[in-house]
This record gives C-alpha cells, structure tokens and sequence, in this order.
C-alpha cells in the first residue's frame, strides 16, 4: 500500500523535533551536528532568534493578501536586492523551481519581443541541476532527471561542464540564453573559474545571447561573497536565488536586468503565494545580516579555517577521501569510499552530511557556524572515515 506523503524521497531514519543553531536534535534525544544546513537553506542556523522575531512579528499582523495589492514587505526586499546586485528588478516566488521556469520564459520573451521568435535555444552545462519542473529537468538534460518525463520541453542544448570551446561551438543566431550554477552544487560542488565566468560572458556577449546564473545554493553568502558572480568581476542579465535568501522560510527570487526583463509586462507571468508579507518580513531580516561586509569577511575566514581542516582529514584517509573542493562554505569531500557509506557513518557519529554527483559529499553549514563546531564536524568526520576504512577491511 503506498504511504500517505508520495514515496519520491529515500529518507534517512531519523526524525529531528527540535533545532537551535547548527544542532539538531532527534526524537530520541540524540543531538545532531548538522553540516547541511537544510541543503544549504538554513544561512543562519536552525531558530534564529533574529528571524524568529521577524516571523512572529509579521504573524501577528498580517500574513498573505496576494499580488493584487502593494506589499511594503516585498518592495523593501526587492530595493535591498537590487541596490547590493546588478539588478535593475526582482520577481518573488516560493522556490528556486519556480525561480527558473520565469527564467526561462523571461528569456525567450526577451527575443519574441525584438521580433526574433527562433531565437530560443538555450545552453546550458552538463552536471547542473535547475529543479524538477518540466523546465529544469529540460535545461539540467540528466537522464537521472529525465527519464519517464518526456517529451520534453523543447530547446535546451547540453554541453561539458567547463568546456568553453564547446560553448562557443554551439553559439549561433538562435541562441536565447546560457544557464549555468557558478558552483554546481547537485552535481559534486564543481566552481567554474574565474577565467572560465568571463569568457562564457564574453561569448554571451558577441551574439547577444543573455546570461542565467542559478545563485540558488551558492548565493547569499555562502561562497564568501553576497553572489558567486561576483569573484569573477562579471555581472549576470537574470539570476535565479532561492535556499538561504529565507533562511528556512519558502522564499525565491528571480533578479534581472531592465533590458532582460523588457519583455514581462502586466499579466505575463504572476504567483498567489509569491513574495508574500511573510516570507518577505524573514527575508529582510536574513539580507540585514549577511548582507554585510562583516558577515561576508567572516565567513570568508571560517572558511579557510574549515577548508585547512578538511585538508587535513583527506591526508589521514586517503582510502576514503580524495580531494576538497568548493568555495567558502560550500565545500566537496570528493571520495574514494563510497561517498553514501561515509554520510550513513556520520549518523552513527551524529553528524548530518548532504550526497551530491560525483561521489562527493557536501558541507553546507549555517555561515555563522563556530570555529568550536566546525573543529567538531570534522572530529566527526574522522570518526566516520575510520568506520568506513574498518568495514572496508
């Protein structure tokens, strides 16, 4: 007989009831150090007394009226967003799903609107994951994602993560749009180079082509930067942000450009629940803290200090672990091990790790994770690693 919640998911055996800061704690009383943050969700850890206050705060005043009316909540946190960004203006949705598939329209509305309606191929990167609508498994192309969904959206080319020649190769006068994740999150926490982020600019540039970047796990913070894009010194036409920009709260965001955005005019593309009073009251109260250049030089700092740890970790179980890679607080144990043995050896140790692509394990904890919790973690980590190593024996 089927479960009542459809059985798409393969859940861990372990049932949280109650969270504070990076700690998780299970039914059974168990507390858990929790390094993925709700898959990079929770930027400031799990019942932040400061976006606790915002929640109820607007709970107590006004919850949902709809995209019919003004929402002071949603124009103060689009002014913030544009004013710390390259955007001119923002679209609030629920998720970065829903974030993408407005991408994706804006896009190739962008070129109908200039009277060129065959321009609507879209490229996009091998490895990269956009969410599971019909227009984010279509752009991701992953057989893994696809498979049993088809037909599929209609327009979406693939090329090797990386490979700028190939990029070039397929560049032509249909060209919409390219859509890529500055660090792939999904698909084993691959950053593209800086080198690489302005030259596929660049090509973008020489046919007209806009450019997407899917912000939404490496955004808000967790590369070190408010947005990734911003360590290779270009800018984006669209970006898509979702995960941190709510702290735990539903909440997505598509910025753009005016020019890119030219073509959404009153009744092309709308949402009931989007950008709502309160997922905007916690929304704001998140930008006020990351948002800032103290928070971003710390996070900056415990990254290197985690990222020298993990180095560390990988020199004493070579059998089990590869290499780091990553970008400040989104960082990849590539393994040797499988890397689902070691994830289910941190539950033993009490220690919460996310899977990705690749055999890699990600670590996305709250950025305002201690230097106590995250030398923590990693004790964890070695404790896992030498379970594995023993059961490889």
């Amino acid at each position: 007989m089927i479960s009542s919640v459809l059985p798409t998911y393969s859940r861990a055996p372990l049932t949280f009831v109650k969270g504070e800061g990076c700690w998780l704690t299970e039914a059974d009383g168990r507390r858990f150090l929790d390094m993925g943050a709700g898959i990079a969700v929770n930027v400031l850890g799990h019942a932040n007394s400061v976006l606790t206050q915002a929640l109820t705060e607007q709970a107590g005043q006004l919850w949902h009226t709809s995209n019919l009316y003004e929402i002071p909540q949603q124009k103060a946190l689009a002014d913030k967003l544009v004013a710390a960004t390259f955007a001119d203006t923002t679209f609030f949705t629920n998720s970065g799903t829903e974030a993408c598939e407005l991408a994706i329209k804006m896009a190739r509305k962008y070129w109908f609107e200039k009277d060129q309606p065959e321009r609507v191929k879209i490229i996009a990167f091998e490895g990269s994951f956009h969410g599971r609508s019909s227009a984010g498994i279509a752009a991701a192309g992953a057989e893994k994602l696809t498979h049993g969904f088809g037909p599929l959206l209609a327009g979406f080319v693939h090329v090797p993560f990386g490979d700028i020649d190939a990029l070039r190769a397929e560049m032509d006068s249909d060209v919409a749009a390219v859509i890529l994740e500055p660090v792939q999150g999904e698909g084993g926490i691959r950053p593209f180079s800086d080198a690489d982020m302005k030259a596929i600019r660049e090509i973008c540039d020489e046919v007209g082509a806009l450019l997407i970047l899917d912000e939404i796990q490496c955004g808000m913070g967790r590369t070190g930067k408010l947005f990734a894009y911003e360590w290779s010194g270009i800018s984006p036409d669209i970006m898509l942000v979702a995960k941190g920009i709510g702290g735990g709260f539903p909440l997505g965001a598509l910025l753009a450009t005016e020019n890119a955005a030219s073509g959404m005019t009153a009744g092309t593309h709308g949402s009931t629940y989007g950008g709502n009073p309160l997922a905007c009251a916690v929304g704001n109260a998140v930008m006020d803290v990351v948002a800032t250049d103290e928070f971003l030089a710390e996070v900056n700092r415990k990254a290197g200090t985690l990222r020298q740890k993990l180095e560390g970790l990988v020199a004493s179980h070579p059998d089990v672990f590869e290499e780091v890679r990553g970008s400040g607080l989104m960082l990849g144990l590539k393994c040797v091990a499988p890397n689902l043995d070691v994830i289910n050896a941190g539950y033993s140790a009490e220690l919460l790790m996310v899977p990705a692509a690749d055999n890699v394990i990600r670590l996305l904890p709250a950025l305002n994770i201690s230097d106590d919790e995250m030398a923590e973690a990693v004790a964890r980590m070695d404790i896992a690693a030498n379970t594995v190593s023993k059961g490889s024996k």
